[in-house]
């Protein structure tokens, strides 16, 4: 901002509001003041943008500086709440969850299920076998939610398969194993 855009601010913040509010335009003169007056905030607002990014920025280099050891310490300490929460289940598989007075640890089993690994294979083994479960609109869809309730996981020697109702493997589907996920709940 220059010399004379902060001479027109000193002017229009000089400028008593009732005035502002009856103030007409009605000539070349009034419209040149008025434009001179817009630059002027335009101006001031741009150095105040620019001032504010800068400090955005830095505040923002600040924050990740400062919470990067942090938020490696938590999923460091996160890690080590899991491996005991494990070690708990292996001993007690009822206990599904652990509370402190600083919060609690949950887990979750999810069995072992269908997962889709060859959609065009899936598709051609539903559509060969004339299962209801395709979407017939402008384009044929799966429908693998409806499908993924009719299919098992079996055990076949070392290995699970998914098959269908009929004993039939499935193509193009492969056994998503079981899991337990963890989840830590730390109160503030």
């Amino acid at each position: 901002m220059n010399r004379l855009q902060e001479i027109e601010l000193c002017e229009l913040n000089e400028m008593p509001p009732q005035e502002k509010q009856i103030f007409i335009i009605k000539d070349m003169d009034g419209l040149n003041w008025v434009l001179r007056k817009i630059n002027a905030a335009n101006a001031k607002l741009n150095e105040i943008k620019s001032l504010a990014d800068a400090e955005r920025e830095r505040i923002n280099a600040w924050e990740k500086k400062e919470s990067t050891g942090l938020i490696s310490d938590i999923t460091f300490f996160e890690q080590k709440v899991f491996e005991y929460h494990s070690h708990v289940l292996s001993n007690d598989p009822k206990q599904k969850s652990i509370v402190t007075p600083y919060g609690r640890v949950r887990s979750i089993t999810s069995e072992a299920q269908p997962e889709r690994l060859d959609d065009e294979a899936l598709f051609n083994y539903v559509v060969a076998n004339q299962l209801p479960y395709v979407e017939v609109n402008t384009s044929r869809k799966l429908q693998w939610g409806e499908l993924k309730k009719t299919l098992q996981v079996v055990q076949q020697g070392n290995e699970s398969i998914v098959v269908d109702s009929y004993g039939q493997v499935v193509p193009g589907v492969t056994v998503k194993p079981q899991s337990t996920t963890f989840k830590v709940e730390v109160d503030d």
